[in-house]
């Protein structure tokens, strides 16, 4: 036997594995009657993790994937676990996390799109999903050396995963006729998330969370479960009972030596857009402090979006200190000052363990400090944060939802 007949050989047997996978991933998809897949630039890990706990309460057995700060399988019963990546991140641990879905016997199915490329977010969605209801939370301007070079070419890339002859939800309002034309195209329903919707979300349904939740989350998730027949107060009930993302904006208090720190943990937000709001909302809720800080976690595989923040927070409200913490700082640095931030506002602390980081916060902050951390949650983002809620005491440490 020649070389070529081997080499033929093995190519017509990886053929008919291929084709044997894709016929049992396509009946697995079919166990499961609702499949719900999530995309869009802010939110999707929040909106998966609110949709699947509206329909756990409801009585729906479902399964959930979250992929935003750390991948997260999530069991009928509300536990999880991390997904294991052998190789890495992959689009084709999906159909891991759908073979495991029916194999659980699971009535629906709760989706984060973990596509970036356009190609691949339509291939995720006519592949591995096949979706009953197709959400996209938003289109702002991320990633765009990926999806861009506009905000607006964002919105056409995200449009991608809109599903074949379903339902397309959305809380999009300034692209949404992008949405509308994907949707048309693919002869499906576009269901809008309104302003008026979001409006009637009330502080006291707000205040059902334990932790800061975005209105427009909350509502978009609402209108999911509402298009399925689950009555507002269950689906409510549900969401405050849901497991938040460890990405999601929380707040702690730390009591040291007569200062007080509080500690805004906004490190998931990953366009300017989104940071700048969370800013905002942090600076709303401490006015009186007498020092406000942000650390800037950076990522030098991500130099653009590095730049890209350097350049818009010199817009922001200004802070008294920017402490730049991770790698490639110096992207952030060299944007920022070309703006005009003032050089010596700027703290480098590259390879500083959480402890120097906290002891530098603590020299900065007078008698009382806001600091708000950004940029990337992954790397020291996360352990930051369990930095420092560990020195927070209970009573101390607040994760109530700010309106």
């Amino acid at each position: 036997m020649t070389d070529g007949h081997i080499f033929l050989m093995l190519f017509l047997l990886l053929t008919l594995i291929g084709i044997c996978e894709g016929v049992w991933h396509r009946r697995n998809l079919s166990k499961i009657p609702i499949r719900i897949h999530v995309n869009g630039t802010r939110g999707k890990s929040s909106v998966v993790r609110l949709i699947a706990g509206g329909l756990r309460e409801a009585g729906i057995v479902t399964c959930a994937k979250t992929t935003g700060t750390l991948a997260r399988m999530i069991m009928p019963d509300a536990t999880e676990y991390a997904v294991f990546r052998p190789g890495g991140a992959n689009i084709i641990e999906q159909v891991r996390i759908i073979s495991r879905a029916a194999s659980l016997r699971a009535q629906a199915v709760v989706v984060e799109c973990m596509a970036l490329q356009p190609g691949l977010q339509w291939f995720c969605e006519s592949v591995f999903m096949r979706s009953t209801h197709g959400v996209i939370t938003n289109a702002r301007a991320d990633h765009l050396d990926v999806m861009g070079p506009s905000e607006e070419d964002v919105a056409h890339a995200l449009a991608g995963s809109t599903p074949v002859q379903a339902k397309l939800f959305t809380a999009e309002r300034k692209y949404l006729s992008v949405f509308k034309g994907a949707a048309e195209d693919r002869d499906t329903g576009l269901i809008e998330t309104t302003a008026q919707d979001v409006t009637a979300i009330t502080d006291s349904e707000m205040e059902g969370f334990s932790y800061v939740e975005h209105r427009e989350n909350v509502a978009l998730s609402l209108t999911v479960c509402a298009d399925l027949g689950i009555e507002r107060q269950t689906a409510l009930q549900g969401m405050w009972k849901a497991p938040p993302d460890p990405g999601v904006m929380t707040i702690a208090h730390i009591r040291f030596f007569g200062r007080t720190i509080n500690f805004v943990n906004a490190f998931a937000a990953n366009d300017p857009e989104s940071t700048e709001q969370l800013w905002n909302i942090a600076l709303a809720k401490f006015p009186d402090v007498e020092k406000r800080i942000i650390i800037l976690n950076l990522r030098s595989d991500r130099p653009n979006r590095s730049e890209q923040l350097g350049k818009i927070l010199t817009k922001w409200k200004s802070a008294d200190h920017y402490l730049l913490i991770g790698t490639g700082t110096n992207f952030l640095a060299r944007a920022a000052i070309a703006e005009g931030l003032p050089a010596k506002k700027l703290l480098f602390a590259e390879h500083e363990s959480d402890s120097d980081i906290f002891e530098t916060i603590i020299e900065l902050s007078g008698a009382s400090a806001l600091v708000v951390g950004m940029g990337n949650a992954k790397g020291q983002g996360l352990s930051l944060v369990r930095f420092f809620h560990n020195r927070g005491s209970l009573k101390d440490t607040v994760h109530k939802g700010v309106s």
